[in-house]
């Protein structure tokens, strides 16, 4: 399997003609990899950005319909729009991927993954994926990774932009917002709204106890409110000060046996300030706070709520030593806390956590060396580390190699959720090792890269005892292959990703792979600018998946094309149309759960130049 991986991605770097790429240029600048902002050339890390020219580009109308067949990114979906989604980051379960607003550590305490389907596109400025373990700088989670969502942030002259949508299954769509401040200031305030009667999400079987245990052959609808701002300055001494916010409220219907509708608020709010303390010493301190908010009904009748906060506090300290040398010191606090109709015994917990990074340059030689040690008020002390290098093999051509450690502390739910939680469980551990290439020609630019992360007590479901344990063990294997190039007037953009996430754990599962994860997966973006016109197009191929454990129930391997059109009717109007999976296949992400067939979507967008 390994060596097969190994060829497939030797084939895709040596052909030029885009069979592979990468989104982010080589010059854009990420901060998510090591909380200081450096070019995605000169990170050591694994990294992928997607701007808001990016994402007008594709007229994604959910974060869920952006990232899917990203790389390294594997996804299910129960059923479309605002429907529970999960992303798997190398593999890793979906409760191993940190997810941060603006620096802000968002998700669910007794789920413990973030609401993707809820947070509104509309409102994101950027979005930084980095693949592979980031535990020495952020925590606990972040195994598979961390994808950071920045807000709109403004900027420049004062800016309104209006726009309005429209497409298939009754949806809609409608925006607003006002930017600007200058050259040392930036603000930006937005609303938006969509809304759409979905489709029918589910066919469960009843009898089989399959997908929702139900059958309700009904369209299962969505609502999204949502709005942002973000508020800043930079003074004359170079202090800068900003404040920001993002709140989603949400109406979902679905199919159930227990619960099929749900109301649901997730509210992100924080500031930060940057000191220059000294030429070489930068000060900044980052206080937040998010909410994940949800109340579930059984045909209109209530039956539960969960309301799960996170507060952080973080300082962190960057001193230059030099030319190409720079020394971060930190230290953040973390607190989770529970209200839920479920009773759980233990509702808060504390996380005080220090870390130290170096990152330096020697000739044609870059290093970074990080620490971190946690203090976890349920789980002791945790210690992750991280170690990268690379060399400059020639103008262009650069080697990489990792090795990084991560842990995940477990979740409420695993601890304590009633007739399934166990208060004994212990943190999943993680090892992780990776090369890379990557290069510039005058045709464009490539990466490829290979990893294998071993994971240890894992939490899963013990049918022993009927409650959670810590007795899986995984291997995730695999080959990202990027690169971008232009051919007769066409951006093209490709990504592929080959793996192999393997269970590992004793018993006759062994071997097998893990849930709702694709082996293969290849998405290729074309685009091609025309004075006033635009045009796209997009494929996505995945490989098949299993949606149990056993590997007995197949998920067939699919793809699907998407078509995008703008038309530019005057400098303060552009038209845009999107034809979604054009050739109308049938295919599923997550077993008996639907996915949305031919559809289409229109939007008018209002903006002075």
């Amino acid at each position: 399997m390994v060596l097969r991986f190994l060829w497939a991605g030797i084939i895709l770097v040596s052909i030029p003609v885009a069979v592979a790429a990468d989104e982010t240029k080589s010059d854009t600048v990420v901060v998510t990899a090591t909380r200081t902002a450096t070019t995605a050339d000169n990170t050591l890390a694994s990294v992928t950005v997607i701007t808001r020219a990016d994402i007008d580009r594709q007229q994604a109308t959910s974060l869920p319909d952006l990232l899917q067949g990203t790389l390294g990114i594997g996804m299910s979906n129960n059923g479309g729009p605002g429907k529970a989604t999960s992303f798997f980051l190398r593999g890793a379960e979906a409760d191993q991927v940190l997810v941060l607003v603006n620096g802000i550590k968002i998700g669910s305490a007794t789920l413990g993954i973030a609401s993707f389907q809820d947070i509104p596109i509309d409102q994101i400025e950027r979005i930084e994926i980095v693949r592979g373990p980031r535990s020495s700088l952020y925590g606990s989670e972040a195994i598979g990774g961390v994808i950071q969502i920045f807000t709109r942030k403004g900027g420049g002259r004062f800016t309104p932009s209006l726009s309005f949508g429209a497409g298939s299954h009754n949806s809609k769509k409608a925006s607003v917002s006002v930017s600007g401040g200058g050259k040392r200031s930036w603000y930006h305030l937005g609303i938006s709204q969509f809304e759409t009667n979905g489709f029918n999400a589910c066919t469960g079987d009843p009898i089989l106890f399959s997908g929702c245990f139900t059958i309700e052959p009904d369209d299962d609808g969505y609502q999204n409110q949502s709005g942002s701002f973000r508020i800043g300055h930079r003074f004359r001494n170079g202090i800068e000060i900003e404040t920001h916010g993002l709140r989603s409220n949400n109406e979902t219907d679905f199919d159930g046996t227990f619960v099929n509708q749900s109301e649901t608020r997730q509210d992100v709010i924080g500031a930060k300030l940057k000191v220059p303390v000294t030429k070489k010493w930068h000060m900044s301190l980052d206080l937040g706070t998010s909410d994940d908010k949800s109340k579930n009904f059984l045909n209109k009748v209530f039956a539960s709520s969960f309301d799960t906060k996170r507060e952080t506090v973080s300082l962190q300290n960057d001193v230059s030593l030099g030319d190409h040398h720079l020394l971060t010191i930190g230290a953040d606090s973390l607190r989770d806390k529970i209200e839920s109709t479920t009773v759980y015994p233990v509702r808060s917990r504390d996380n005080d956590g220090i870390f130290m990074q170096y990152q330096g340059q020697f000739s044609k030689h870059k290093l970074l060396l990080s620490l971190r040690k946690d203090d976890n008020e349920q789980f002791g002390n945790k210690t992750t580390g991280n170690v990268g290098w690379s060399y400059l093999l020639n103008k262009g051509l650069r080697a990489m190699a990792s090795y990084g450690t991560a842990f995940k502390a477990p979740t409420f739910n695993q601890l304590y959720f009633p007739f399934f939680g166990n208060a004994n469980l212990v943190p999943e551990e993680s090892k992780s090792t990776e090369f890379g290439l990557k290069g510039k020609t005058r045709w464009g630019h490539w990466s490829i890269n290979a990893y294998q992360t071993n994971v240890k007590d894992l939490i899963t479901f013990d049918p022993l005892t009927f409650l959670a344990a810590n007795i899986n063990k995984t291997r995730l294997r695999g080959i990202e292959s990027l690169l971008s190039t232009h051919i007769a007037g066409w951006r093209w953009q490709a990504q592929l990703t080959l793996q192999d996430p393997e269970n590992r754990s004793p018993g006759t599962n062994k071997g097998n792979s893990l849930v709702r994860r694709a082996q293969q997966q290849l998405r290729i973006d074309l685009d091609k600018k025309m004075r006033k016109l635009q045009l796209g197009f997009s494929l996505l191929a995945e490989g098949r998946r299993y949606d149990d454990l056993a590997n007995t129930r197949k998920l067939d391997k699919y793809h699907k094309v998407d078509f995008r059109l703008g038309y530019r009717i005057n400098k303060t109007t552009l038209f845009q149309a999107r034809i979604g999976n054009i050739f109308n296949k049938n295919y599923e992400t997550a077993e008996f759960f639907n996915q949305d067939g031919r559809n289409y979507f229109f939007t008018l967008q209002f903006q002075p130049k």
